[in-house]
């Protein structure tokens, strides 16, 4: 079995620094390819109804994506693994 694609949802919008508008993406699963054929397995905490639909239509769009490699940085997609959304910074309560 081998990942082909990373499964990822726009949740949202934000500025940047420069002013621009960027995309704020969350991973939900992968494409894979196995012995039989392709597949997709889906994180089980993923929602759909948490994501906002295309406007009017009932419907979510799931983006594929190449998947990214641990070393790359550029990424501007939330890794989720485990049930979890993996932070940059730690939530103390």
């Amino acid at each position: 079995m081998r990942k082909i694609k990373d499964l990822v949802v726009k949740t949202g919008t934000y500025n940047k620094r420069d002013g621009s508008e960027a995309a704020n993406w969350l991973k939900v699963g992968g494409l894979f390819e196995g012995d039989k054929g392709q597949f997709i397995l889906l994180d089980r905490t993923f929602n759909p109804a948490g994501v906002a639909g295309q406007e009017g239509k009932g419907t979510i769009l799931i983006s594929l994506f190449d998947e990214k490699k641990k070393e790359d940085t550029s990424d501007n997609y939330a890794q989720v693994s485990g049930g979890s959304t993996q932070l940059d910074d730690a939530i103390n309560f």
